[in-house]
């Protein structure tokens, strides 16, 4: 793609841009907190299987009916139909009311023909949260380690910043609207990560196939060589995101709602991983390589 303008040298721009979102995501932190799903936290997960068409009002109609209530968002509809409901309560499900909501349901829907309970403990909801951030923490060390043998540890550390920036602002997004977090996110997550460095990578490879090629000597020809690596990624980066893209938000509206807020991850993932493997990864890498250049190029070579 032709250069359109010097990336590396209006970095200053992106990285406010990001401080910024990662300011506004910390206080949405602090204010909402995450909507921890059963996986996270205990609780009961319903799934009904009704065989016909329905909507969360008479779900929760038929939850009132035998006195049980739960939150908004607590109950999805699934399938091409809509006709699986799940519902998520917040305290385990005694045996007693297990049977009252079986019964309310055969009553309520006759076609139904399937009912399936799923039930976590608190420690089983701690190991669960425990497991999940050691899966992220683990995948991003391994990435550290990969990206440190086949290139240098300032390409490893500015690709896993890079990573962090990402899932951070899905996090931020997520708490943001109080859309539930449980294991599809976390699997969303990964799958950011997985998507975000592989890009990160080309980017880094090109930088370093023209490192082969010329020797910047000072600051100013390092940041041109890197916008210039930037450029020349720059229509394999957009067409890569934009595809899967396309993919993700056929997912989101037609995939059902047992998978939105795995979609919805998905999405804003990939538009934040694409902005930070263009315009946080290598920059961060001009800027930290760039200590060990002078200002301007020496006009004796040998000075």
């Amino acid at each position: 793609m032709k250069q359109r303008f010097d990336i590396v040298r209006h970095r200053i721009w992106f990285f406010g841009v990001s401080t910024a979102i990662t300011v506004i995501g910390l206080v949405m932190f602090a204010v909402f907190g995450f909507n921890l799903g059963t996986d996270f936290k205990a609780g009961s997960r319903v799934q009904l299987q009704l065989n016909e068409p329905v909507n969360t009002a008479q779900v929760r109609s038929m939850l009132t009916g035998i006195g049980l209530s739960v939150g908004e968002g607590a109950i999805t509809t699934a399938g091409t139909r809509n006709d699986t409901v799940i519902i998520r309560f917040p305290t385990t499900l005694t045996q007693a009311q297990q049977q009252q909501i079986r019964a309310a349901e055969a009553k309520t829907f006759p076609k139904s023909s399937g009912y399936s309970i799923s039930t976590v403990d608190p420690i089983v909801a701690q190991q669960t949260s425990r497991k999940a951030v050691w899966s992220v923490l683990l995948a991003s060390l391994f990435i550290v380690v990969y990206m440190a043998i086949r290139f240098e540890y300032r390409f490893a550390i500015s690709g896993i910043i890079a990573l962090l920036h990402d899932a951070f602002i899905v996090m931020a997004v997520f708490a943001m609207l109080r859309l539930e977090v449980d294991l599809t996110f976390v699997a969303a997550i990964l799958t950011i990560v997985g998507y975000s460095i592989n890009d990160t990578i080309v980017i880094f490879d090109r930088i370093r196939e023209n490192l082969k090629i010329a020797k910047p000597r000072s600051r100013g020809e390092l940041a041109r060589l890197v916008d210039k690596s930037l450029w020349q990624t720059m229509s394999r980066s957009i067409n890569t995101v934009v595809t899967v893209l396309i993919a993700a938000v056929m997912l989101f509206f037609f995939g059902g709602q047992s998978i939105h807020n795995f979609t919805f991850a998905l999405i804003v993932g990939l538009i934040s991983g694409a902005y930070s493997s263009i315009f946080i990864a290598s920059p961060i890498w001009v800027a930290w390589r760039g200590r060990q250049l002078p200002d301007a190029k020496p006009s004796d070579p040998a000075e």
